[in-house]
């Protein structure tokens, strides 16, 4: 097994002539008490690459200390990680190896550096004995293990401060002010294995700098900008996704749907012939991972219709009836995501993002200017929209309408999305077109919600009936939706009125 703690620390370079200073003029400080030496020894593992390092992930195999066993540690923030620990074992557990298959894929994880660390601890203690955060004086020894620079070493002492579990951050704003003031300094390497592969790599290695991220200087330069954060977005969302963590899924899933709307609205800078077939894998893969985050947000309308109505309305069975229904159908979900981020379609999947990367199929399009190209995609999308809009509004009330509305909501979750990306190139013009797709793609978006609660309010009620239930409340439930319906299509001809204003369109071409 394997357990997960947010690990928020902060590191600070020393000199020979660095002593610490009394800690206790820190607001809750009431004592530093000294807790002794621990000798630690690490071996961080990455592939031949050094794929992790590059997403600043370290994965290591520690011995020694109260944490012995294999660390995976994911970047939140500055100074703020996620790490995942699981015992010690020989080899890498299989529920780490899991959390690192979107970026290594087929590629071996090898040793690439060794830390022997010396850390002399200190706990910071509040008045009544508490722990408030452990302050460490780490001197480190790093030895590089990968063929490249083989036994190259680099040695130095940092102070290392972590909050207890529970902490509040600002704490650490304090002791930090305090360091400072004692001149001890921040440290610029994130992380110790940041700093060993710098200070250990080749020295040809070392002199390169990484380069900024240019601004686009054509639309192919803006369009696969777009397209990378979005790739980077679905693999780096996938550990996520394992770890079952809070809206994962439904931000991976808007990471592939964004993705292959792109391929579509540049359709004059990126060879559809090639990119096609890569929004078909991501069609599927949105649904797969759809299957679950659709009945939950299904779950939450009805048991929200349900809660608010009188208890005297409520007749049967109704929330029970409504908690087996949707366990049936949320049956194997969590395993049938896990199975398709294991499988050999999703990673292929993610090697062809990765060629398309590598190797763009760019029309003769990409070399224009974007503030010319990207503003003509954009709004051809919303030409697109424009049609399906009027033809919902000319459908009388009842399915026809239903299903003009959900093509309409599906052009305005695209004309959105052309928004945002352009944002980069056309800048407050995009950012006020999008947000106006937006508010068009909220009205159909509740309209679709009602039109799939009704859909399964009708399932639950024959299913009520045939049990023996009543169905009144049901049927009540099924009215609301109906009705909601009736507003959201009451409300679409004012807000398409605003986001069709040509004053809009006007300042996305310039």
């Amino acid at each position: 097994m394997a357990d997960s703690k947010r690990e928020i620390e902060r590191k600070y370079e020393t000199t020979p002539g660095t002593r610490l200073p009394d800690l206790t003029r820190v607001a809750g400080v009431s004592a530093v008490v000294h807790r002794g030496l621990r000798e630690l020894d690490a071996v961080y593992y990455d592939t031949e690459d050094l794929r992790l390092a590059a997403d600043s992930l370290t994965l290591r195999r520690r011995t020694g200390g109260d944490d012995a066993g294999w660390h995976l540690k994911f970047p939140v923030s500055t100074g703020i990680r996620d790490e995942i620990h699981a015992p010690l074992a020989d080899t890498l557990p299989h529920s780490l190896a899991a959390l690192l298959r979107s970026r290594v894929r087929d590629a071996e994880t090898v040793p690439v550096v060794r830390l022997l660390s010396s850390r002399d601890v200190h706990h910071l203690l509040d008045e009544d004995g508490a722990l408030l955060a452990e302050l460490s004086i780490d001197a480190v020894r790093a030895e590089r293990l990968t063929v490249e620079a083989h036994g190259a070493e680099a040695a130095w002492t940092e102070i290392e401060v972590e909050l207890a579990d529970d902490g509040d951050p600002a704490f650490l704003d304090a002791v930090e002010r305090r360091l400072h003031k004692a001149g001890v300094r921040s440290s610029a390497s994130t992380s110790k294995l940041a700093r060993a592969l710098a200070e250990t790599a080749p020295k040809k290695q070392r002199r390169k700098k990484k380069d900024g991220a240019a601004a686009p200087l054509t639309a192919g330069d803006h369009v696969l900008a777009y397209v990378r954060d979005q790739i980077e977005a679905v693999i780096g969302l996938d550990p996520a996704v394992r770890r079952d963590l809070p809206d994962s899924v439904h931000r991976m899933r808007v990471a592939t749907r964004r993705l292959r709307s792109a391929f579509k609205t540049y359709r004059k800078v990126l060879d559809r012939t090639v990119t096609d077939p890569v929004g078909e894998e991501l069609k599927w893969l949105a649904a797969e991972l759809g299957i679950d985050r659709d009945q939950e947000v299904l779950d939450e309308r009805l048991g929200d219709r349900i809660s608010a109505l009188p208890r005297p309305l409520l007749l049967g069975p109704v929330r029970g009836r409504l908690r087996l229904w949707s366990v049936a159908r949320r049956a194997g979900s969590r395993r049938r995501i896990l199975s398709v981020l294991d499988g050999k379609r999703y990673l292929a999947l993610l090697e062809t993002l990765d060629a398309l990367l590598a190797d763009p199929p760019l029309l003769p399009g990409a070399g224009k200017e974007p503030q010319k190209t990207v503003p003509r995609a954009v709004l051809k999308d919303y030409e697109r929209l424009a049609t399906r809009i009027a033809r919902a509004l000319e459908q009388p009330p009842g399915e026809e309408r239903d299903l003009a509305m959900h093509e309409a909501r599906k052009a305005a979750k695209r004309a959105r999305y052309a928004g945002e990306a352009a944002r980069p190139a056309l800048g407050k013009p995009a950012k006020r077109f999008a947000k106006r797709m937006k508010a068009v793609q909220t009205v159909l978006g509740e309209h679709q919600d009602s039109v799939v609660a009704r859909d399964a309010l009708r399932t639950l009620a024959v299913q009520a009936h045939g049990a023996g239930e009543s169905a009144f409340t049901w049927g009540l439930l099924y009215g609301q939706e109906e009705a909601s319906a009736a507003d959201r299509e009451r409300e679409l001809p004012e807000v398409w009125a605003r986001a069709s204003d040509p004053g809009l369109r006007s300042a996305l071409k310039g």
